[in-house]
């Protein structure tokens, strides 16, 4: 059995802010299973198609696509697609990172 490791920020933050705010629970589910599927590989973006995303999260692939559309102009990923047709590529865009290194008011421990 693997264990995925999460960044508090997307269960404390991002959670409530696509289920609750957002309204789009099928957004979060999504997001996770490229989160698992990248943590998994170990690589820095996957090609998924929305068929596969659809069957690994028991949405349909409408709700998919929906999701997908939220997360993209949330910024939270990124899609790259060679052709109109080909199976895109997801990248996660944790920006929270980036915010934490700028913080220079936090000790390091």
């Amino acid at each position: 059995m693997y264990h995925i490791g999460i960044d508090d920020y997307v269960v404390d933050v991002l959670l409530p802010d696509l289920v609750g705010h957002d309204k789009s629970p099928a957004g979060f589910l999504v997001y996770l299973i490229l989160w698992t599927l990248l943590f998994r590989s170990e690589r820095r973006s996957i090609a998924v198609s929305l068929q596969g995303l659809s069957s690994q999260t028991g949405l349909s692939k409408s709700a998919v696509q929906a999701a997908v559309r939220l997360l993209r102009r949330r910024g939270l990923i990124k899609v790259i697609r060679a052709s109109p047709t080909a199976v895109p590529q997801y990248e996660l865009v944790r920006h929270w990172l980036r915010r934490r290194e700028r913080r220079p008011d936090r000790p390091t421990i």
